[in-house]
């Protein structure tokens, strides 16, 4: 049996699905907070129980009789620390034999801030005893392509990554790699960097919607602070700031990776960026 906790988020669904084209339904386990926006899930045939990182009492028993977890990081910045090391004591205490993790590119050697949580999370599940598989996922290419709209309106993107590179793919890839670990034999104790195959500057990403979109946009590169001031006009403040921060790491390196580990574990080429614009602008914003 293999549980996903965050099963009804973007990511935990697209992992859901492929296992689904691997494995009989009766195997999966989805782990969700809020079970009624499971029912779908359900009616395929996965088990739907009830799993709130911050009830561990409910981890307990989400966990029972399953051997692989895979804990999908929360997206409660400043309370993951605590969340993860319940969901990780959790699978201990319910006889858990492998947890995959997704964590960060370089969790620990990367400047970037939004590490320190996965860096302890990754510590703490390595200290466990428990078999564990790291997925450190580097920078999702829908966090750009996401703002495509706007920034077809304004003419610009704005960002405070100067020319950096971002070594990006998509949710579908990175939900490849973790249906291919838990599915596969031989990834226990690895930690995968992992990464899309052709990194991409923010202003490669103007040019490429300016010639799918026929609309031309450009990049306005911002000095970090001005950038996190402009985010945090409609992100909370903790999330403004570790963004910004990841940008302005990103104009060093930090986002880079040209290891093409991913596109390995997965059996075929990353997501490119062109396919991610081009999938970006026919989707209706409502969709989102």
């Amino acid at each position: 049996m293999i549980v996903i906790t965050g099963a009804t988020g973007q990511l935990g669904r697209l992992i859901i699905d492929g296992l689904l084209k691997k494995l009989p339904a009766s195997e999966i386990i989805a782990a969700v907070r809020t079970p009624e926006k499971a029912t779908d899930l359900a009616e395929r045939g996965v088990e739907v129980r009830t799993a709130d990182y911050s009830r561990p009492e409910t981890l307990v028993s989400a966990f029972q009789g399953v051997t692989k977890l895979l804990l999908i990081s929360s997206n409660e910045l400043g309370k993951r620390e605590m969340q993860h090391k319940a969901a990780i004591d959790a699978a201990k205490a319910a006889g858990v034999r492998i947890v995959a993790y997704t964590s960060i590119l370089r969790a620990d050697t990367t400047p970037v801030e939004l590490a320190k949580e996965h860096l302890v999370t990754e510590l703490h599940l390595r200290s466990s005893g428990l078999a564990f598989i790291m997925l450190r996922n580097g920078w999702y290419i829908e966090n750009h392509t996401a703002a495509i709209a706007s920034s077809l309106e304004q003419g610009t993107f704005i960002g405070a990554s100067g020319d950096g590179r971002y070594a990006a793919a998509t949710r579908a890839d990175y939900a490849a790699a973790a249906v291919a670990v838990l599915t596969e034999e031989g990834h226990e104790d690895k930690v995968y960097e992992l990464g899309g195959d052709v990194p991409y500057t923010r202003s490669e990403l103007a040019a490429e919607v300016s010639r799918q979109a026929g609309k031309q946009v450009l990049y306005h590169d911002l000095p970090e602070a001005e950038y996190e001031k402009i985010l945090a006009g409609f992100l909370p403040p903790v999330v403004a700031h570790l963004i910004a921060d990841a940008e302005a790491k990103a104009a060093a390196g930090a986002l880079d990776d040209d290891s093409h580990t991913l596109s390995r574990l997965i059996g075929r080429k990353t997501t490119s960026l062109s396919d991610a614009v081009a999938t970006e602008l026919k989707t209706p914003a409502s969709s989102h």
